[in-house]
Formats: structure tokens, sequence, C-alpha cells
């Protein structure tokens, strides 16, 4: 079986990992730990306005970023006995990561949510609701609970049924 997960630095990302840590699965599957550089928006501006910037420092500054986490989640992965492959790609990620599940031929892509609703979906896009509607395989969106109090305290669950 060959499963790709999306990951970035955001706590819905790690929630995804948790979940692929913890699953049981197939002898021989393989997964691909995948994350998308994407020049930010306001990058193009630099285009239209008296903007002195290098892009090319910032897009290499935001590629080796994604590279460790990349890393750093590929060496949790491998430490829970998986076998790991990892990429990191550059592009707007709703493209980059079905792409890459298509050449990689993924079974499976389990991405997190970060659960943005109205405007903010509108504005923000939904990596995780286009990746569902456009994959060329089955996908598994991991959400996180909303954050309740307890005993004085906040936290976050992982909720996904198994």
């Amino acid at each position: 079986m060959r499963v790709m997960i999306a990951v970035d630095d955001s706590p819905c990302s790690q929630a995804a990992l948790e979940f692929v840590k913890e699953v049981a699965w197939p002898s021989g599957t393989t997964v691909m730990v995948a994350s998308s550089v994407e020049l930010p928006v306001t990058a193009y501006a630099a285009d239209y306005a008296a903007v002195n910037m290098d892009l090319g420092a910032w897009l290499d500054e935001l590629t080796k970023c994604h590279q460790q986490v990349v890393s750093r989640d590929e060496t949790v992965l491998r430490s829970a006995g998986l076998r790991v492959a990892s990429c990191v790609l550059q592009g707007d990620p709703r493209d980059t990561l079905i792409d890459e599940a298509r050449r990689g031929r993924a079974d499976l892509i389990v991405v997190g949510s970060h659960g943005r609703t109205g405007l903010d979906k509108l504005l923000m896009g939904s990596v995780a609701s286009h990746v569902v509607t456009h994959a060329p395989c089955s996908v598994l969106v991991v959400k996180q609970a909303e954050k309740q109090p307890q005993d004085g305290v906040m936290q976050s669950e992982l909720r996904a049924e198994r």
C-alpha cells in the first residue's frame, strides 16, 4: 500500500501525522511525507509595487523550513517502524499534492484539516477540500476536536474513529 501524508508545521498536520503513526498498516506499506512550498500571495505584489525584496532568497528559506518539517516527520514515522520516503514540492499545495499522488500511484492521501468555514474558507481556500474533490485515490481527512476546558486546562484531542 502507498500512503501519502501532506504535512506543514500546523497542529492539524501533527494530528494527521499521529494518526498515520498509530494505524496498523498492512505489511509492505510505504508512507510518502510530502510538503508543498507556496510563495505567499504578498510576494506577487513585488511585481506591482516598489518593494525591494529577494524572492529567490525568500523561497529558499521557505523550502528549507519545509525540508526541516518533512525530515522531522519522516523520522517520527520511521521510529514507529514504517517504511518512509519524503519530498518537498513547489507550488500550490492543492495542485502539487494531487500531482504527486498520481506520480507516486498513492492508494491513500492523509491530510489534516484546519476546519475553516465561511469567509475564512473562501479567502484562505481549503487544501483538504480540494484534495478530497480532485484526488486520484481515497483521501482521509484528520480533524482535531475543538479545544475544550478540562480541569481548567485547554486541551486538544484528536477526533478519529478507527
